[in-house]
């Protein structure tokens, strides 16, 4: 059951993204202008960069792809410059030999920044995506400006309870009931090696059934931080609240001046979940006037009280 479950669950949003390929080719999907290979802890990463602009790193779900973003890095690509990856082992590249790893990609995306000739960029990143972004800016804060962390948590028990058996089942074992699935079939149609798909599944069981805090890293981050999660999201909405207040918001009343208010936002996008908030316009609607720091929010004055 939890396999089935699972699986069903994981194909949901590919499909979600699947659906939205046609209107895309029709209406003008983002080309990369640059794409190609580069090396970062044994593992050689496929990027690709879309648009033109501020530099924007763009970090993509488990068991998905650059691709899954669909409009989204269309709507972003018209503002920015993104630097998008394809995680170990996901999309055009290699799994490589080692366990995944938050952290370790964190290092490795740093590197991958590095070698593209990037001093620091804004961020975001989906899901595990996201993951991968909070580690990067742990461990190499110098290279971010701004992020947006969209339905990722900070601890492994911020999904709800039923969720966890359902991630340990992942594995080699659940290979050939998802060869149907449009989420295999996106993996197969580019990967280095469709073979290892089994690989990469006991892999990232082994990844969702290690557990994992980061609160105390997150406590030290000092540049602004958007968290995005949909009303319907995976993660319990005590979590949520927890990861802005670990940010430093929701702490306080704002203020009538909005003295008090903390540099961080956090937005609940209604009707949501974590399967499909990755592809709404709505996402990159909410996180480009932060990322580009162009929100404008004036505090009341008194010829506000008195306008009529």
């Amino acid at each position: 059951m939890f396999k089935n479950a699972f699986a069903a669950a994981c194909a949901a949003l590919i499909l979600a993204v699947s659906a939205t390929v046609p209107a895309r080719a029709e209406t003008g999907a983002s080309k990369p202008v640059k794409s190609g290979e580069l090396e970062a802890g044994g593992i050689k990463y496929h990027y690709q960069i879309h648009g033109k602009g501020e530099p924007l790193l763009l970090m993509h779900g488990g068991l998905g792809l650059i691709e899954m973003f669909g409009p989204v890095l269309t709507m972003l690509a018209a503002e920015r410059e993104v630097i998008a990856i394809d995680m170990q082992g996901h999309g055009r590249t290699e799994l490589g030999d080692r366990p995944i790893s938050l952290e370790a990609m964190g290092d490795d995306v740093a590197a991958i920044l590095d070698q593209l000739g990037y001093d620091q960029v804004d961020a975001m990143g989906y899901s595990m995506g996201g993951g991968v972004v909070l580690r990067l800016a742990i461990q190499h804060p110098e290279k971010v400006r701004r992020m947006a962390l969209v339905s990722a948590g900070f601890a492994q028990d911020g999904f709800y309870p039923e969720m966890l058996p359902m991630q340990a089942q992942v594995g080699a074992g659940m290979a050939e009931m998802m060869k149907d699935t449009p989420m295999y079939q996106s993996y197969a149609a580019v990967a280095p090696d469709p073979s290892r798909f089994p690989e990469l599944l006991d892999r990232m069981g082994a990844f969702m059934r290690k557990p994992y805090n980061f609160a105390e890293d997150v406590k030290t981050l000092e540049m602004p931080v958007m968290l995005v999660f949909g009303d319907a999201d995976m993660y319990r909405p005590e979590h949520i609240v927890e990861f802005y207040k670990l940010l430093g918001g929701g702490l306080k009343d704002a203020g009538w001046q909005r003295e008090n208010m903390s540099q961080n936002r956090l937005a609940i996008l209604p009707n949501l979940t974590h399967y499909d908030i990755g592809v709404s316009p709505r996402l990159a609607e909410t996180v480009l006037p932060f990322l580009n720091d162009s929100q404008v929010n004036a505090p009341w004055t008194a010829d506000d009280l008195t306008r009529k």
